[in-house]
């Protein structure tokens, strides 16, 4: 099969299409022919040779794919069922082998290549949120970089459970992503507080959830913000790994900070994710409340300027990848 090959840690140009040895699923693993797979932060992480895949898994990057079943090699899959599925590793590729709890059937509705989009920021942004945080009705959520696929995912949900989101991002730009989904409290980091800007929005209370993927550079700030009895999950260390922690401002909200992945987590921790997002994700989807937010489409070949483009940073939404 023909799969995208990383030679070295660098920048776009390390990655390559080759011939590769096709995939032989292993015991409870679906064999599928991937109609597309989407690009994470992840991916261009491995690539500069920052997040090695974990144990036992593909060296090819992707962590999420749609496609349709070509093996279901005895589960309760059949042949040219159309799916989406979680991915250790694998994704950018003709076929990939996946262990059959992290396949659920694509969404009624949703063109099978724009699918691709979906699994890795729904699971993500579910297991966060909602699984671990425990978000609710009217509590107000906090959303630091609203125009990437983890923020335009996390701000849908949040709309679809009855929360209050407020988010960041860079530029007027991206903020006018969020705005068209029905943000109201929109804070440019380059030129707001978004501390100062979160308590004028919630009359002095602050986020009941942050979910944060910059990491070090925001944990004081972060606390700072949070209401009583708050939650901080990061998700992300784009701003850095190590920080200086007041835990007397934690002890003072009641508060809670998680770190969590997803990707390292064991085979039935994550189908235990795709379970939750099929049956309570899904519906949403199918009822046009949340949906794919796809910014550009490229093919196989393509991918370096896939990885080019989205190293730009100017991407709102998901880059996908067509096979």
């Amino acid at each position: 099969m023909r799969a995208v090959v990383i030679e070295g840690a660098g920048g776009p140009e390390v990655l390559s299409v080759q011939d590769v040895d096709d995939p032989v699923p292993g015991a409870g693993e679906v064999l599928i022919d991937v109609a597309a797979a989407g690009l994470n932060r992840a991916d261009v992480q491995q690539r500069r040779g920052l997040y090695p895949p974990p144990a036992g898994a593909s060296t090819i990057p992707g962590l999420e794919v749609s496609g349709y079943v070509s093996a279901p090699n005895g589960s309760s899959f059949r042949e040219g069922d159309a799916v989406v599925a979680l991915l250790a590793g694998g994704g950018y590729a003709q076929q990939v082998a996946v262990p059959a709890g992290q396949v659920i059937p694509a969404p009624d509705g949703v063109d099978l290549v724009e699918a691709a989009g979906l699994p890795e920021t729904a699971a993500t942004v579910w297991s966060n949120l909602v699984l671990q945080a425990n978000l609710t009705e009217g509590e107000n959520v906090l959303i630091h970089g609203a125009s990437g696929g983890i923020g335009v995912m996390a701000i849908q949900l949040s709309l679809a459970l009855g929360a209050v989101p407020h988010v960041t991002a860079g530029s007027e730009a991206k903020l006018d992503v969020a705005r068209s989904l029905g943000v109201h409290t929109l804070i440019n980091y380059r030129e707001q507080d978004f501390v100062e800007q979160l308590s004028l929005a919630t009359d002095g209370r602050g986020a009941d959830v942050i979910l944060d993927v910059v990491g070090a550079k925001y944990l004081a700030r972060n606390i700072a913000a949070l209401a009583t009895d708050g939650r901080l999950v990061v998700i992300g260390l784009q701003g850095g790994a190590r920080a200086e922690l007041d835990l007397g401002a934690l002890m003072a909200r009641r508060a809670s900070v998680a770190g969590t992945t997803l990707r390292s987590r064991p085979v039935a921790e994550k189908s235990a994710i795709m379970a939750a997002v099929r049956d309570s994700v899904w519906p949403w989807v199918t009822a046009g409340l949340v949906r794919p937010f796809v910014d550009r489409v490229y093919d196989l070949d393509e991918v370096a300027q896939a990885h080019t483009y989205f190293d730009a940073g100017e991407h709102t939404g998901k880059i996908l990848l067509r096979l």
